[in-house]
């Protein structure tokens, strides 16, 4: 089993970088594919950005596609999301989880979940 704990968000003007980490509990970070998703208020969960084990592997949603960055460092257990030229259409909580399997943008695949962190964009 694997814990996740988001960090870095906050108010940021629209424009403006954000860069979020999620940290994992446990010795096995390393074996999973990770992804972020986001939850804006009165709209479902989405897809963002998934990476594979090694870090070999991304996806990103079209949306976020040229200004979001995933990577994570296994060494650290951690895995960040750097968000560039962010819009207001980007608040949401946003929210890390792995998976045991195998990169995937599918919400429904992700074994493990954090409680999210919340990212205003102001217009």
């Amino acid at each position: 089993q694997v814990q996740l704990v988001e960090s870095g968000g906050g108010l940021v003007q629209a424009g403006g970088s954000l860069r979020l980490s999620c940290a994992a509990s446990g010795r096995t970070f390393s074996s999973y594919a990770m992804g972020w998703f986001r939850q804006a208020p009165g709209k479902e969960r989405e897809f963002v950005a998934a990476i594979s084990w090694s870090g070999g592997r991304t996806y990103y949603a079209d949306s976020v596609k040229g200004r979001f960055t995933i990577s994570r460092d296994n060494a650290k257990n951690t895995m960040y999301l750097q968000m560039n030229s962010l819009k207001p259409e980007d608040t949401a909580v946003y929210y890390c989880a792995a998976d045991r399997t195998t990169i995937t943008t599918m919400t429904s695949a992700y074994d493990y979940w954090g409680q999210g962190t919340q990212v205003t964009v102001s217009s």
